[in-house]
């Protein structure tokens, strides 16, 4: 009786042992699967880095292009070699962007107070915006990124502003991503713009005083372009801690990154660590949640 028993006490084990390595393997696979879920949010065929979820993705994110002439100086090159790899920077930046589902990069290239520099420099970065712009109109097209430059313009060398009216009528139908370059740009330029454009329709009697809100004195603001809410995310490399006249109204509930790392070192890492941060933050408003 005792060996039959025993007999039955092996066939069992027998036939149940692969089903439970097959259980065990699928719960295995199950942890398995969670582990990468918390390394990588998917959505649709594109995954998102570990730690970031797409629905904590900002929208709009602004970018302070600083460190481009330090960086030259420490690696012994010219200040237009810094200023040709910040370019270079802010088109795999836009790259990233659009990739990881971000709709909307402003980036501020050249502001009002800038004309103060020395004039070489100057006139090299005119060139260079020149250059690489007409260098990207086929790549801009192929990606469907639409490309807008903003900012008073009155002093922009004419075949600069040549190039800019081309490559803004050559993008201007595509929705899906739009690249932002904020060129001889000031915030209080661009907010007195508008209260003079406000004033002026009040003069010809197409508005009252009722009429004036926060929706139509944007709408006059230069940006009203990006047809999308103000930056969610603004960054500022290399170490300073101040937004330099850029996008004074845009700007007011605003998330603010600042790195100290100089822009052309400004990697996809780097920029993970920002939205990592930024995605981290409650965002109120003013309002208690």
């Amino acid at each position: 009786m005792l060996s039959v028993l025993c007999f039955f006490r092996s066939l069992l084990s027998l036939l149940l042992l692969p089903c439970l390595r097959k259980c065990f393997r699928a719960k295995e696979s199950l942890k398995d699967e969670k582990e990468n879920d918390e390394e990588t949010y998917v959505a649709g065929e594109k995954e998102l880095p570990k730690g970031l979820r797409r629905e904590l993705m900002p929208r709009h994110v602004s970018v302070i292009m600083d460190g481009n002439r330090r960086w030259a100086k420490q690696a012994g090159l010219l200040t237009s070699q810094g200023h040709e790899a910040g370019a270079k920077r802010l088109i795999e930046f836009a790259e990233l962007c659009f990739e990881l589902g971000i709709e909307t990069v402003s980036a501020f290239a050249f502001s009002t107070e800038n004309w103060g520099r020395h004039k070489i420099e100057v006139k090299c970065l005119m060139s260079l915006i020149q250059r690489y712009l007409k260098s990207k109109i086929q790549y801009f097209q192929s990606e469907e990124i639409r490309v807008s430059v903003i900012g008073n313009l009155a002093k922009i060398p004419k075949s600069l502003l040549r190039i800019i009216k081309e490559i803004e009528e050559a993008t201007k139908c595509y929705k899906k991503k739009h690249l932002i370059l904020a060129i001889d740009y000031s915030g209080r330029f661009d907010i007195l713009r508008a209260c003079k454009s406000i004033v002026k329709k009040s003069e010809q009697g197409l508005i009252r005083e009722e009429d004036v809100d926060e929706t139509m004195f944007e709408r006059e603001l230069l940006t009203k372009c990006t047809e999308l809410p103000s930056p969610d995310l603004l960054i500022r490399t290399s170490g300073e801690q101040r937004i330099s006249n850029f996008f004074l109204w845009q700007l007011a509930y605003t998330e603010l990154f600042f790195s100290p790392v100089l822009w052309p070192d400004f990697d996809k890492e780097k920029f993970l660590e920002a939205l990592v941060s930024y995605q981290r933050r409650e965002r109120r408003f003013g309002c208690r949640v």
